[in-house]
């Protein structure tokens, strides 16, 4: 089996050179790069399975490169975790909107880092994510005929739920904001933009029974599916 390959641009020597002897220790193939401008390239050219992502580089800035490798079909599947020194909440949003899968602030312990770098490469692919059927912990969502069921029996969800349900699915772990859940649930029901997106979680948590408890709080953000 080959080896998942990361890519860290990181301008802090010492930092980069940690996190590569530990992951190379875990079995990944690593590759380093310093500045924005080198690690962009880099990426392109050996299109990694996971980048870890400096947020504040010399050259290209991470939200830029973010942004470049979302934008380019042969690059936007690639898992991107985004350090950064800045902790505050909006700052995070941010990164996310920009296209980050996961985003931990500087100062990390390694150990629970790599854990969250093993997480995202468990994820499932950008090929399996824009497929048209998504099944995770015995929840099962059809874009195509727009049926979602629980353990193999159908839950009445309103189009606004469904539409929730379908985005954070995708992307299990990636928190979203309310503006944003509510955003990909325009156009089906319009009335969605005159109710809190808090009383659809809690209706769509009620019809999920048991594992309601898989669409979580983020504090200070809005919901998320839990990752495995």
């Amino acid at each position: 089996m080959s080896k998942s390959k990361i890519l860290i641009i990181e301008d802090e020597r010492s930092l980069s050179e940690i996190l590569s002897y530990n992951l190379a220790n875990e079995g990944f193939e690593v590759l380093t790069a310093s500045d924005g401008t080198d690690g962009l390239r880099r990426a392109q050219n050996s299109l990694p399975d996971l980048i870890v992502l400096d947020l504040m580089l010399p050259g290209i800035d991470g939200l830029q490169i973010c942004r470049q490798l979302r934008s380019d079909p042969k690059t936007q599947g690639i898992r991107i975790l985004m350090l950064t020194a800045k902790a505050e909440e909006v700052d995070e949003i941010v990164g996310f909107n920009m296209g980050a899968d996961d985003y931990v602030a500087k100062p990390f312990k390694i150990k629970p880092l790599i854990s969250r770098i093993k997480a995202l490469l468990r994820r499932p692919s950008a090929e399996q994510q824009s497929a048209d059927v998504i099944s995770v912990a015995g929840i099962e969502v059809d874009r195509t005929h727009h049926t979602a069921k629980l353990d193999g029996q159908e839950m009445q969800l309103t189009p606004t739920e469904f539409k929730m349900l379908w985005t954070m699915m995708r992307r299990p772990g990636r928190p979203y904001s309310r503006n944003e859940l509510l955003d990909n649930a325009r156009g089906e029901d319009a009335n969605a933009l005159e109710r809190t997106i808090d009383v659809h979680v809690r209706s769509l948590r009620q019809k999920l029974g048991d594992k309601g408890h898989l669409v979580e709080t983020v504090r200070g953000i809005g919901y998320r599916f839990k990752a495995e």
